[in-house]
Protein backbone atom coordinates (compact mmCIF):
# COMPACT_ATOMS: atom_id res chain seq x y z
CA UNK A 1 0.00 0.00 0.00
CA UNK A 2 1.33 3.43 -0.85
CA UNK A 3 2.20 5.91 1.86
CA UNK A 4 -0.45 8.34 0.65
CA UNK A 5 -3.17 5.70 0.90
CA UNK A 6 -1.96 4.64 4.35
CA UNK A 7 -2.06 8.27 5.43
CA UNK A 8 -5.58 8.60 4.02
CA UNK A 9 -6.87 5.65 6.05
CA UNK A 10 -5.14 6.88 9.21
CA UNK A 11 -6.37 10.46 8.96
CA UNK A 12 -9.91 9.53 7.95
CA UNK A 13 -10.18 7.07 10.84
CA UNK A 14 -8.93 9.66 13.32
CA UNK A 15 -11.38 12.26 12.04
CA UNK A 16 -14.34 9.87 12.15
CA UNK A 17 -13.51 8.70 15.68
CA UNK A 18 -12.91 12.29 16.83
CA UNK A 19 -16.30 13.29 15.44
CA UNK A 20 -17.79 10.35 17.30
CA UNK A 21 -16.21 11.55 20.55
CA UNK A 22 -17.59 15.05 20.02
CA UNK A 23 -21.05 13.70 19.14
CA UNK A 24 -21.29 11.73 22.40
CA UNK A 25 -22.43 14.81 24.31
CA UNK A 26 -25.04 15.77 21.70
CA UNK A 27 -26.50 12.76 19.90
CA UNK A 28 -25.76 9.26 21.17
CA UNK A 29 -27.09 7.59 18.02
CA UNK A 30 -24.87 9.71 15.80
CA UNK A 31 -21.92 8.90 18.05
CA UNK A 32 -22.62 5.17 17.77
CA UNK A 33 -23.02 5.41 14.00
CA UNK A 34 -19.73 7.27 13.65
CA UNK A 35 -17.95 4.81 15.93
CA UNK A 36 -19.15 1.87 13.83
CA UNK A 37 -18.18 3.73 10.66
CA UNK A 38 -14.72 4.39 12.11
CA UNK A 39 -14.19 0.73 12.98
CA UNK A 40 -15.32 -0.31 9.50
CA UNK A 41 -12.95 2.24 7.97
CA UNK A 42 -10.04 0.81 9.96
CA UNK A 43 -11.03 -2.74 8.98
CA UNK A 44 -11.38 -1.75 5.34
CA UNK A 45 -7.85 -0.30 5.45
CA UNK A 46 -6.46 -3.58 6.81
CA UNK A 47 -8.38 -5.59 4.18
CA UNK A 48 -7.13 -3.33 1.40
CA UNK A 49 -3.56 -3.67 2.67
CA UNK A 50 -3.82 -7.48 2.79
CA UNK A 51 -5.27 -7.68 -0.72
CA UNK A 52 -2.60 -5.35 -2.05
CA UNK A 53 0.15 -7.37 -0.37
CA UNK A 54 -1.30 -10.63 -1.75
CA UNK A 55 -1.51 -9.26 -5.29
CA UNK A 56 2.10 -7.99 -5.20
CA UNK A 57 3.37 -11.38 -3.99
CA UNK A 58 1.80 -13.15 -6.98
CA UNK A 59 3.49 -10.87 -9.51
Amino acid sequence: MSKALSLWFAVSSILILAASAIAISHYIWLALLLAVLGVFNIGWGFMFKAKHRKSTLKA
